[in-house]
């Protein structure tokens, strides 16, 4: 496949070769770049989920700001994997799934959509976890508002309703732009904080390990790089488009992971030394600074938010991936009798994920764990796309160079090996 002409694909409508010639060059060049923005931004941000909000609130309850130096490490990280996997989706025309179908065995391929699926239903749990924590906020047993969510979010998708409640869901998580300001105002040592951020000051335990995968887990987590790649090929984005659709990758992962580390802070600041969070409640402590006695309603709007809205994207993207990496249908334009594989695999993770979230205990800690899985998995997959990127059969020119490909390797390695030793020190119950 050749790097510079895909197959099957059309310039972008907001290009340049489009603009009329009697407008500036800069003005071009701006309305090309703004036509193309999203798909960077959307899938770095879908990391500041529910899984998301909790574990990075519970790194600074527990931690203080000593993972702060750790977010900037894994921010590089996000960065590096997010640009290859927008890259192989612009340059080759195809989602993850199908590239992973092409270029590996099945058996290879099985194993990565078996990965795909666990490490998404990990986060479909969080996500109806999430549901549950902030409607206790407001006193409803998660008993009643689970099963509910569980039958909403389902209709709402599989109707073909869901874009439209999209937009009000995307509007209760601008709650949690609230994180920054709450920084400022919850006057954090600032010294401790540049301190943590610049240099590291990790703690050699168990607990703090845990914690540094389950921030991965939550931040690169694989659903970003298959809906990333699929979104730039459902945006028909040429090579011609990708200095664009670079800067919208590179931007909105640096943008969310700034969201993240105010959150670190905010809680630092207001609960830091507490220990790990007990509850949604707990949580918002942090927001105090900013809503006083309403702290709690405004982070429990957040955060019902931001659980319906992944509730449907997560277990969708996973029934894309695997519809496409086997070559059935997969469109929620079709009906159920025509894609009964790609419904049936929605449905079943909206079913196992709801169930899950009900199981007695605490929430929160419930939804942390599920990030340590998604932590322990993501190199696996991670692997796939290094790979990917790495061949020039696969990306031709535009494939990784020496130095990228040798930071990609080293990302990918170090995460690779803190999952491998959490992994580890779980099954010989170490710490």
């Amino acid at each position: 496949m050749s790097a510079s002409e895909p197959p099957g694909r059309r310039h972008s409508p907001g290009g340049a070769a489009t603009a009329p010639r009697s407008r500036p060059r800069w003005r071009v060049r701006l309305l090309a770049v703004l036509a193309i923005l999203g798909p960077g931004l959307i899938a770095a941000n879908a990391g500041n989920d529910a899984g998301g909000i909790l574990t990075y609130a519970s790194a600074g309850a527990q931690f203080g700001y000593r993972t702060l130096f750790l977010m900037v490490v894994i921010t590089v990280a996000l960065v590096v994997v997010q640009e290859m996997c927008s890259r192989l989706g612009v340059y080759t025309g195809e989602g993850l799934g199908g590239l992973i179908r092409e270029q590996f065995s099945a058996r290879a391929t099985f194993v990565a959509m078996v990965l795909l699926l666990i490490a998404n239903a990990g986060l479909t749990v969080s996500e109806f976890a999430g549901v549950g924590a902030a409607m206790q906020i407001f006193g409803v047993s998660p008993v009643i508002t689970v099963p509910i969510a569980a039958v909403f979010v389902w209709a709402l998708t599989v109707l073909g309703s869901y874009s439209r409640a999209e937009r009000l869901f995307l509007i209760l998580t601008l709650a949690f732009l609230a994180y920054p300001i709450a920084s400022f105002l919850g006057h954090p040592n600032g010294k401790e904080v540049l301190s943590n951020l610049v240099w590291p000051h990790f703690l050699a335990s168990h607990d703090f390990l845990v914690l540094a995968v389950a921030l991965i887990g939550t931040t690169i987590t694989p659903y970003m790089q298959f809906y990333d790649a699929s979104a730039c090929v459902d945006k028909h984005l040429t090579p011609a488009d990708y200095p664009g659709e670079r800067l919208d990758t590179v931007s909105g992962s640096i943008w969310s992971d700034i969201i993240s580390i105010f959150i670190i802070i905010a809680t630092a600041a207001a609960i830091g030394g507490s220990g790990p969070l007990q509850s949604a409640a707990q949580a918002a402590e942090a927001l105090r600074p900013v809503a006083g006695p309403a702290a709690p309603t405004l982070f429990a709007i957040g955060l019902l938010g931001a659980s319906l809205l992944a509730a449907s994207v997560v277990p969708l993207s996973t029934s894309y991936a695997i519809a496409d990496a086997i070559g059935t249908p997969r469109s929620v334009s079709t009906s159920f009798r025509q894609a009964p594989l790609f419904y049936g695999i929605f449905t079943l993770q909206i079913v196992v994920g709801a169930a899950v979230a009900l199981a007695p205990g605490n929430l929160v800690a419930l939804i942390v764990n599920a990030q340590v899985l998604n932590g322990i998995i993501t190199p696996m997959l991670l692997a796939y796309v290094l790979i990917l990127a790495n061949r020039y059969s696969v990306l031709g020119r535009a494939k990784n160079g020496p130095v990228f490909k040798a930071v990609a390797t080293i990302c990918v390695a170090v995460v690779g090996a803190l999952s491998f030793v959490v992994l580890v020190e779980t099954i010989f119950g170490v710490g």
